[in-house]
C-alpha cells in the first residue's frame, strides 16, 4: 500500500512536469527593427494583432519586439508576418528568425526594383534614403514617401542593397 502511494504520487509529480513543459511559452526578441515614430509602433502591433495566439511588445526607445507564442510555429508566424510588413530585426535564433526571401542575387547589375518594405513617415523615408547612399553603387533611388516600393540604380550588388536595408531595421525584395 506504501509503495502504491509513492506510485501514484510519482506518477501525479510526471504528469504536473510534462504538463507544465507541454504549456511552456516561447518567447522571442526581434531586436534592431526600424521603429522611428508611432505609426511603425501602430503598424507592428496591427501586424502581431492579426496572428492567433500571439501576444507582443513593441519598445520604440529601444528598437526591440518581444513576442510571446504558445509555441515555435506560432512565434515563426509572427516574425514571418512582420517580415510580410517590411519590418525586419535580428532574434539571435538562426532556426526562429526572420527569412531572406528577397530574392536578391550576389552581382552586379544597373537596376533593381526593391517592394515590401515599411515606410509610413517622412522618417522612414529619410533613414532608407541614407542607407542606400552608403552602399557602394548606387547612384539614384526613387525612394517617395508612404511608398513600399522604389528603383535602386547604379553599378550595384541587389544583395548589398538588401543587407544594408535588412542591418537597418527593414524587411525588402527584390522584383523579379
Amino acid at each position: 500500500m506504501k509503495h502504491l502511494r509513492y506510485l501514484m504520487a510519482a506518477s501525479l509529480c510526471l504528469v504536473l512536469a510534462l504538463g507544465s513543459v507541454a504549456q511552456a511559452d516561447t518567447k522571442v526578441e526581434l531586436k534592431n527593427v526600424h521603429l522611428c515614430c508611432f505609426a511603425c509602433v501602430g503598424a507592428a502591433k496591427q501586424i502581431l494583432k492579426k496572428v492567433e495566439g500571439v501576444k507582443a511588445e513593441v519598445e520604440q526607445e529601444e528598437g526591440k519586439i518581444s513576442i510571446t507564442a504558445p509555441d515555435r510555429e506560432t512565434a515563426q508566424k509572427a516574425l514571418d508576418a512582420l517580415a510580410a510588413g517590411g519590418f525586419h530585426g535580428d532574434t539571435g535564433d538562426k532556426d526562429l528568425a526572420i527569412k531572406d526571401d528577397s530574392g536578391a542575387k550576389a552581382g552586379k547589375v544597373e537596376k533593381v526594383k526593391v517592394v515590401g518594405i515599411h515606410n509610413c513617415c517622412a522618417t522612414c523615408t529619410k533613414d532608407i534614403k541614407s542607407v542606400l547612399k552608403k552602399v557602394e553603387g548606387v547612384k539614384k533611388e526613387t525612394v517617395t514617401l508612404r511608398k513600399t516600393s522604389f528603383e535602386v540604380m547604379g553599378d550595384i550588388d541587389a544583395s548589398k542593397v538588401i543587407k544594408a536595408l535588412n542591418d537597418a531595421g527593414y524587411h525588402a525584395r527584390i522584383e523579379k
